[in-house]
């Protein structure tokens, strides 16, 4: 460890950890010192009687049980599996100039260099200790992938694994990735340090054995022992929980004091690239990605996807301008033998990561290339959007706006559900009433010549089903208002509607089948992570009963615009599905759809429609 100040105060903060599980071991050694002295006196004839004998036998009872459970927490907290980060793992014959490059840096540095490297689909880097036994799979030769050096059958790798962003590779220049990687990797000088090493491993041990303790997994029998166990590591890692905060602080700034003599001047610059590689991978798994998975479809290249939306940024944005003329300059993903294969397995840990999707291909878990995802994805899902709307507007008994003229007269239309949310309710619940009253005297007579119930009007049945549905609705609406929630009673009842069966939907899909072991028989990289708690990081919360009337009600008009009117799907790379009219974004289509939605009022989007000659009264073709 170097001379640096923060590699200093990190040292002394890992002595005080160090500390702490010094007296959490004294404590429990008290009573077996106290059980030592008073045997000893006894056989000296010193502490001799009834009452020194009824106090050995007390006192070593309680030393066996004490040194027992802490045995016991000892060897849970030494054997716990510490959280590893889900990465996919490179080797260096999968990107031999990455390696170079990360050793190249490492000799600059003069720090150890990396054992391994991963990558992650996020926009962070860092160093990850992975010596846990658990978490080393077994090899024909444990050997340090970047330093070459052998090793022994039982000696484990004491440097950390560097895990770099995957959009980085992609967006950066080989010299930008250097010199953000530089204070990184320089964090493997005080992670050699003993102490700091040491003190590192209680802290895992420590939450890792309140993870294992809180599992409720376990057989009954074990959980009041799991629960001490957990009581005790709870209890010790809050005593060194500041102390390993000020460590890690003292160890990254010491790795930044270590890397300000390289590339310090190419690091600024790298730094901005951050932010924009942050902001454009945010955005393409929000707006791109996500309405794909929701779709059972995940895109193969996300990192390639990267680089189309910042570039489109520098296109639309003139404060972009300048980074898109780095595009000349040597990206970092050369530095991959396999970049599209590495981009693959990348964009599926993504989707498992940030949506919860399976971990292998299927039927309904396929890859998308970009230029499938218009068809594969935008059209998928305002057709299935679409066919979700009028299922629930049959639910409701909306009658459909029959056009003669087509070849469906009965088929799907937008204006069935233009009608129905601009149509008055006052109209409604009277012709309701009319239609009930005209059925009561034909019931009457019926049941006057016949046992059987009285038989009822369809349209009557379900005029009546809408009313009550939408005085649900305005009832619910009255004790729980909400902002997000529709302000009409009709369309309140309609997104209510929507939402239920898209959850029906969800709650009835397969969930996604275990992970099972490599095909060489190891366990895979999932083993290393609970499988269960994904997605790990979601992306949105929930769509709002409003958001998802909107979304439907786009869909619908975009399926009338590509039936009628000869428009397209399109993938936008910041604003993801979009409709293309002659070839040009329909961009003002989202306020005239929310002026309908939220007020009622279809006048604008009737007036859209006119203009691009789409015509809402033709049938549509649904999935």
């Amino acid at each position: 460890m170097g001379s640096e100040v923060g590699a200093q105060a990190a040292r002394a903060r890992a002595l005080a950890v160090l500390r702490i599980r010094g007296r959490a071991l004294a404590v429990a050694l008290l009573p077996a010192a106290a059980a030592v002295i008073l045997v000893a006196g006894g056989t000296s004839g010193h502490l001799v009687g009834p009452g020194w004998d009824a106090a050995r036998a007390v006192v070593s009872a309680v030393a066996l049980v004490v040194l027992l459970a802490a045995g016991v927490i000892a060897l849970v907290v030494a054997r716990a599996r510490p959280a590893v980060s889900p990465t996919v793992p490179i080797a260096e014959d999968a990107a031999p100039d990455l390696y170079r490059l990360v050793r190249d840096l490492a000799e600059r540095l003069d720090v150890p260099a990396p054992s391994a490297i991963a990558l992650t689909p996020d926009c962070d880097s860092w160093l990850e200790d992975r010596t846990h036994p658990a978490h080393v799979p077994p090899s024909r030769e444990e050997r340090d992938e970047l330093a070459g050096a052998p090793g022994g059958r039982h000696r484990r790798t004491a440097a950390p694994v560097l895990v770099i962003g995957s959009p980085f590779l992609w967006w950066m220049r080989v010299g930008e990735l250097r010199a953000v990687l530089a204070p990184v990797v320089a964090g493997t000088g005080p992670s050699a340090h003993p102490d700091i090493a040491a003190a590192r491993r209680f802290v895992r041990g420590l939450d890792a054995a309140v993870a294992t303790a809180a599992d409720r997994g376990r057989c009954p029998a074990f959980r009041p022992a799991c629960a001490g166990i957990g009581w005790v590591a709870r209890l010790l890692l809050r005593s060194c929980r500041q102390h390993a905060a000020e460590m890690e602080r003292g160890v990254a700034a010491a790795a930044a004091e270590r890397a300000q003599a390289v590339d310090y001047g190419v690091r600024i610059v790298a730094q901005e690239q951050v932010g924009l590689a942050y902001a454009g991978w945010d955005r393409l798994l929000t707006r791109v990605a996500l309405p794909a998975w929701r779709m059972g479809r995940w895109p193969a290249r996300l990192d390639a996807g990267v680089v189309a939306a910042l570039t489109e940024l520098s296109r639309r944005d003139r404060l972009a301008e300048g980074f898109a003329s780095r595009l000349g300059e040597r990206p970092a993903c050369d530095l991959l033998e396999e970049p599209g294969t590495v981009d693959e397995a990348a964009s599926l840990l993504a989707a498992r990561l940030f949506h919860g999707g399976p971990a292998e291909c299927g039927p309904d878990w396929a890859p998308v290339d970009w230029s499938e995802y218009p068809e594969e994805v935008v059209d998928r899902k305002w057709r299935t959007d679409a066919a979700r709307l009028h299922r629930v507007l049959d639910a409701l008994g909306v009658r459909r706006a029959p056009d003669p003229t087509a070849h469906d007269p009965n088929g799907p239309t937008l204006t069935r559900v233009l009608d129905h949310l601009t149509a008055p309710d006052r109209d409604d619940q009277e012709h309701a009433d009319a239609e009930a009253t005209a059925a009561s005297p034909a019931a009457t007579s019926d049941a006057d010549t016949d046992a059987k119930p009285p038989s009822r009007n369809p349209a009557t049945l379900d005029a009546e089903a809408e009313a009550e549905a939408e005085a649900e609705a305005e009832a619910d609406a009255d004790f729980h208002p909400d902002e997000d929630t529709p302000r009409a009673p009709r369309t309140a009842a309609l997104a209510a509607r929507l939402s239920a069966e898209l959850a029906r939907e969800d709650a009835a899909a397969p969930p996604a089948p275990a992970p099972g072991a490599s095909p060489s028989g190891q366990a895979g990289p999932d083993a290393l992570w609970d499988v269960d708690a994904l997605p790990l990081f979601p992306l949105q919360p929930p769509r709002t009963e409003r958001e998802l009337l909107t979304d439907h009600v786009t869909a619908m008009v975009c399926c009338a615009a590509m039936d009628t009117a000869g428009a397209q799907p399109g993938l936008d790379w910041l604003d993801g599905p979009t409709l293309l009219v002659g070839g040009e974004r329909a961009t003002d289509l989202a306020p005239r759809v929310l002026s309908l939605v939220e007020d009622g009022d279809p006048d604008p989007l009737r007036a859209w429609l006119s203009d691009l000659g789409i015509r809402p009264e033709k049938p549509v073709r649904l999935v």
